[in-house]
Order: C-alpha cells, then sequence, then structure tokens
C-alpha cells in the first residue's frame, strides 16, 4: 500500500458524498496501492449510513465506527493506526483543506522530506474572531512550548511511515497531533496554501472546544504554566511586602489604621493569585489523573471490511 488517506467525521452526512468523489479523483493515478479511511466519530446523524453506502461506490474505502464521540484528535489517532499505507495523508471532512494538493505533497516528499505540512497563506470564510484567534493561538502557543510548531498548521499533512510510527509511540491521552509531528522531528517542510470557506455543514469546534484545544495544547508541550504560576507566587509576595511598608508608614506617620480599601484590595488580589495558581496547578494534576489510569483511547464498534467488531485497540 502506498498512500492512506485518513478522515476523522463528526456529523458530516452531508459532505460524504462530496468527501468521497474529491477524495477518489485524487488517489485514482495510485490505483491499487491506495485507501481511504474515514473514521466516524461517534456521529448522531446519518454519517456512518452515508459511509457504508459510499463504500458501494468506492472500493478503496474503508469506514470505522467509534464506539462514542472521542473527539477529532482521538478520531484521528484511530484512523492513523488503521492506515497501511507506506504514506498517510491527513485532511478534514468539512474540505477546507484542499485534498487536491496530495500530488504536490508528493513530490515534495519524493526530494526526501519525511512530514510536508499544509501551511495556511489565507483563511477564507472564516469571522474576524476566529482570524485572530487562530493568528494569537499559534503565536502564544510558540511562545510557550519547548518545541517549535510551525504556525498557521493544522493536522493537514502528509507524513511518512517512519514518522507516523514514531508518533504512535506516544501514549497520551490528550492528543496534539500536529505539535506531537513537530515534537517528533525529522525532516519537515510547509507548502503554502489557501483554505477554503466550509461548503456544507457546520463547525464543529465551538469556542468551548477552541479553548479546551489549546489548553491541551499549551499543557502538552509546555511547563511554562506552571513557571508562571510561580513567579506570580513571588510577585504577589513582593506586593504585599510593599502594602505592609505602607501600612506600617501611615501608622508612624499618620497614626491612622489602613482603610477597608486597602484590606478589600490585598484579600481580592492574593485570591485570585492563589486561585489561578490553584487552576493551573490542577489542570497538569489532571492530567497526570488521566494518564495513570490508563485507559484505551477508543474502541471501534464497527469496520466496513470486518463482519465482527474489531478488539480493543490503543495507543501503547
Amino acid at each position: 500500500m502506498l498512500i492512506s488517506v485518513v478522515v476523522p467525521c463528526m456529523n458530516e452526512e452531508a459532505s460524504i458524498p462530496v468527501l468521497v468523489d474529491r477524495l477518489a479523483q485524487v488517489v485514482a493515478p495510485y490505483g491499487a496501492r491506495a485507501e481511504i479511511v474515514l473514521v466516524d466519530d461517534g456521529s448522531t446523524d446519518g454519517t456512518w449510513a452515508a459511509i457504508e453506502r459510499a463504500q458501494t461506490t468506492c472500493s478503496c474505502l474503508r469506514g470505522l465506527k467509534l464506539s462514542a464521540n472521542r473527539g477529532h484528535q482521538i478520531a484521528l489517532t484511530a484512523g492513523l493506526e488503521a492506515a497501511q499505507g507506506e504514506r498517510i495523508f491527513m485532511l478534514d471532512a468539512d474540505l477546507q483543506d484542499p485534498p487536491e494538493l496530495l500530488s504536490d505533497m508528493m513530490s515534495m516528499m519524493d526530494q526526501g522530506y519525511d512530514v510536508v505540512y499544509g501551511r495556511r497563506r489565507e483563511r477564507q470564510g472564516e469571522t474576524l474572531f476566529k482570524r485572530a484567534t487562530a493568528w494569537a493561538f499559534y503565536r502564544t502557543l510558540n511562545a510557550m512550548a519547548d518545541v517549535d510548531i510551525p504556525r498557521d498548521t493544522g493536522d493537514f499533512r502528509l507524513v511518512n511511515r517512519k514518522t507516523l510510527d514514531a508518533v504512535l509511540l506516544m501514549p497520551e491521552r490528550a492528543r496534539f497531533v500536529r505539535g506531537m509531528f513537530a515534537w517528533a522531528g525529522f525532516r519537515q517542510i510547509g507548502i503554502e496554501y489557501t483554505r477554503a470557506p466550509r461548503a456544507l455543514g457546520e463547525t464543529k469546534y465551538p469556542l468551548r472546544k477552541m479553548i479546551r484545544f489549546a489548553t491541551d495544547a499549551m499543557t502538552a508541550f509546555s511547563t511554562k504554566p506552571l513557571k508562571f504560576a510561580t513567579r506570580m507566587s513571588f510577585a504577589s509576595l513582593g506586593f504585599s511586602a510593599l502594602m505592609m511598608i505602607y501600612v506600617i508608614y501611615s501608622l508612624v506617620i499618620y497614626q491612622t489604621a489602613p482603610g477597608w480599601a486597602s484590606v478589600v484590595l490585598a484579600i481580592s488580589l492574593f485570591s485570585g493569585v492563589q486561585l489561578l495558581t490553584l487552576g493551573i496547578l490542577g489542570e497538569y494534576i489532571g492530567r497526570l489523573y488521566i494518564e495513570a489510569k490508563n485507559r484505551p483511547l477508543y474502541f471501534v464498534s464497527e469496520d466496513t471490511r470486518s463482519a465482527t467488531l474489531l478488539p480493543l485497540r490503543k495507543v501503547v
């Protein structure tokens, strides 16, 4: 198998026919050496039925259905584990990232690169808020992360088998796949493209999920939030020392007791610092707790290439 195309899907019933049609045209030059792996991430609409119908017209298509919704990154991991190709092409089901770039990425990989990732030159059809938060996210993440993660990129990329096998050795549960590929190293290069607006369906990343995703990314690749909490603690101690000097000065010079304003200010400031520090510690401790349980990442309930349920699948 030369090329595997992996696509996580969540409530993409309307997009599946167009997605499969475009992917089939893209992989047609590779004939029997290509496969398309669609992973249904616990959809609540007719996504799985659409995948089953699509397989009747596309022989290289394979569908996996997870037993429950586990999130985009876990669904992507399930597809990557199932992929059998020497080169693996990843993209989202919304077709905002053009699958037609595969041929250009294959050519660049032929030059000796292990990873060819798409870099968004322009983001069409997105709100100013979405563009601004994405811009801030990647730059904040790079400033905090212990590894250089390419800016303005997603999971849209082509990787070879050697790199994928290395990434699948990483056992973490709070997965940030694009960061994991960056951390793995190897020879990587970007290709710029214009990201198209979503043609069908609705976005699966509302603000709440975006914030959770950003938190996972930052805590997975940086300990700087913990260091920030320490610095905040020292800063609060310094501020309290200055307030103590001010109170003593007021008592000696003006012979007045500190007013309620200074008391309230001090209590509010130190309480805020303490809660922030506890919150940061809680994020890391929570991740240690999740990792310690060592639960499987996902279960596969149905596979279009198997008449029986697949056994337990997890990253080890």
